[in-house]
């Protein structure tokens, strides 16, 4: 009978410097782990490694093998990381909106087309006009009517305490979040901007580029930070301004497609573990698809 094997994946980055993967790959061997794949980089200094390993003959506890992958990591100046593989607990996300329905309506696309890593257990807003979208896939919504900001978002930490999401997502979300609930919440709140930033923050992004004349504009998920529309990038895309035939609408119609495709996927991407922040800059990590894919090439 064929023994299953225990699959997990080794996440090493930091600053680029000699002697790292010895390092790592000596520790796995020494404990009897053994490394499947590799796939390893750098960019802008930045060392980025992870490695597909069998845990099945792994001689000490797994708790002892991370602490001891962590304690390594900060003798060498590294973030070291495992990830079991296999199956999991699914992880959870809220999402904020305000009236625009183009990007809740994607997720719930994407939710019933099985995309998600994951499960939207409410959707909360500063108005009541996406209410019924909400309800009638079964999702609770709740309208936070309180104006001011500080009163509000004391009353979202609450609710967000009781239900403990993975993920913060703000979905034309038209809020700026406290510098309290932004830092209690660091690194899981994901914004999606209707522009290349660091091109046109703030509002009216569509109109500064349609009447500056760009003949290409786009949009940016990040990460949110206490500095408005600065936070670490996930992910950008772009589409083609016609200049002298599009309409501002038009303009306004392609970039809210494109804002709904590039925010679902930066959801899955976290939902799947797949995003690391580091140095203010966002890591992808590969999961168990990449290395099959590696494989078989």
């Amino acid at each position: 009978m064929t023994r299953s094997r225990i699959l997990a994946i080794v996440s090493v980055v930091g600053q680029d410097q000699k002697g790292v993967v010895a390092r790592v790959s000596t520790y796995l061997a020494e404990n009897n782990v053994n490394i499947e794949d590799i796939e390893q980089k750098v960019m802008q200094g930045m060392f980025i490694m992870n490695m597909l390993v069998d845990l099945s003959d792994l001689e000490l506890p797994l708790d002892q093998m991370m602490s001891s992958l962590q304690k390594l990591g900060n003798e060498i100046k590294m973030d070291i990381e495992v990830r079991l593989l296999g199956p999991r607990k699914e992880r959870k996300f809220v999402t904020f909106v305000t009236k625009e329905p183009h990007c809740l309506q994607r997720i719930f696309e994407d939710l019933d087309a099985g995309r998600f890593g994951g499960d939207l257990v409410a959707v909360w807003s500063n108005h009541d006009v996406l209410r019924g979208m909400a309800e009638e896939r079964g999702v609770p919504f709740h309208h936070f009517a309180e104006k001011d900001r500080e009163v509000r978002d004391a009353q979202i930490l609450r609710k967000l305490d009781e239900l403990q999401p993975d993920l913060i997502v703000l979905a034309r979300y038209m809020q700026i979040l406290s510098p309290a609930f932004v830092q209690r919440w660091r690194n899981k709140i994901i914004n999606i901007h209707p522009s290349l930033l660091p091109y046109h923050p703030g509002p009216n992004a569509y109109r500064q580029a349609f009447e500056t004349g760009r003949r290409v504009a786009g949009c940016t998920a990040h990460f949110v930070t206490e500095d408005l529309d600065e936070g670490p990038i996930i992910l950008q895309d772009v589409f083609h301004i016609n200049y002298g035939r599009d309409s501002l609408d038009d303009v306004k119609h392609r970039g809210q497609e494109l804002e709904a495709k590039v925010l679902s996927k930066a959801i899955q991407l976290f939902l799947n573990n797949e995003l690391l922040v580091k140095d203010n800059k966002v890591v992808f990590r590969p999961g168990l698809d990449f290395f099959k894919k590696s494989q078989t090439l």
